[in-house]
């Protein structure tokens, strides 16, 4: 069963959802459906307390509320929520998630193919959604890429290089910013197929691997926007200022108040790859 939870002085109320699609878009506010259950393992992102509601989704609420751009309905129970009729009441789905989910084949190819890239709705992917999921092809199709171990822990510093700042969810970062979190590195990673936001900057990594490591990425999915962001992985990272505006931007981008192209860069790849191996060819020596 949904709720739609508030905050206040970070304890939280919970509500039955009291909002109808209708009052929503009479609001001019997107609505936003945040799965964060994990079918592996439970990041303390979005490990619920004492039955109080998790830092990433505290956050993504007061986000909306402070924003008044979106709100949040946060669920933790996939397959009573992501389900067709469900999603009929949402713009944006943004997945916390880990593991093959319990969701209904016939609910994720709907989610998948008539809900996103038909009607042209929005998918954010925080962090471990790429740990989803990684043997579902159509999934990890769509998402760009599948977890595939991760050199960097949560507690490295990384610097990470931003491809694109004009991006409205890079606008925050400038060019290149340092960043305390954890990094993926992955498998079923399609550069032909995504438009890369951001990179670990291999040349100032530590491990150095010779091979690109993108850390954002946006692509359209038919008429529908995806946008990916491994970060994430700490808590402290969802209070972290120009994460949340970076969050507000990809929104935007999503709602088309901010509009963007993606087209795939592949050959940035490419470089990157070759950027990548050369830095680590240097560390051997």
């Amino acid at each position: 069963m949904s709720y739609r939870f508030m905050t206040a002085c970070c304890l939280l109320i919970c509500s039955v959802l009291a909002f109808s699609a209708d009052t929503y878009a009479a609001e001019g506010k997107t609505r936003v459906l945040m799965l964060t259950q994990s079918k592996g393992f439970t990041h303390g992102s979005v490990k619920r307390q004492e039955e109080k509601l998790a830092p990433a989704e505290i956050a993504m609420i007061q986000l909306g509320k402070q924003s008044d751009l979106f709100t949040v309905d946060c669920t933790q129970d996939a397959a009573a929520d992501f389900t067709k009729e469900n999603l009929q009441n949402y713009d944006i789905v943004m997945f916390y998630t880990t593991g093959m989910l319990p969701i209904k084949e016939e609910d994720m190819q709907y989610f998948l193919n008539d809900w996103l890239k038909q009607k042209g709705h929005g998918f954010i992917g925080f962090h471990s959604a790429t740990d989803t999921y990684k043997t579902y092809e159509p999934y990890w199709d769509m998402i760009g890429g599948s977890f595939n171990g991760h050199p960097w822990n949560a507690g490295n510093t990384v610097t990470i290089t931003v491809h694109n700042p004009d991006f409205p969810a890079m606008k925050p970062f400038g060019k290149e910013f340092q960043f305390k979190d954890e990094i993926y590195q992955y498998k079923n990673w399609q550069p032909e197929k995504v438009h890369v936001l951001m990179s670990l900057n291999m040349e100032k990594s530590n491990p150095k691997r010779p091979y690109q490591v993108p850390v954002a990425w946006a692509k359209e999915w038919g008429e529908g926007k995806v946008f990916v962001n491994n970060l994430g992985h700490n808590p402290e990272t969802w209070a972290n200022p120009k994460f949340q505006e970076s969050v507000i931007g990809a929104i935007k981008w999503i709602r088309g108040d901010a509009p963007a192209a993606v087209p795939p860069n592949p050959e940035l790849s490419k470089k990157e790859d070759e950027r990548a191996a050369a830095a680590a060819k240097s560390e051997s020596k």
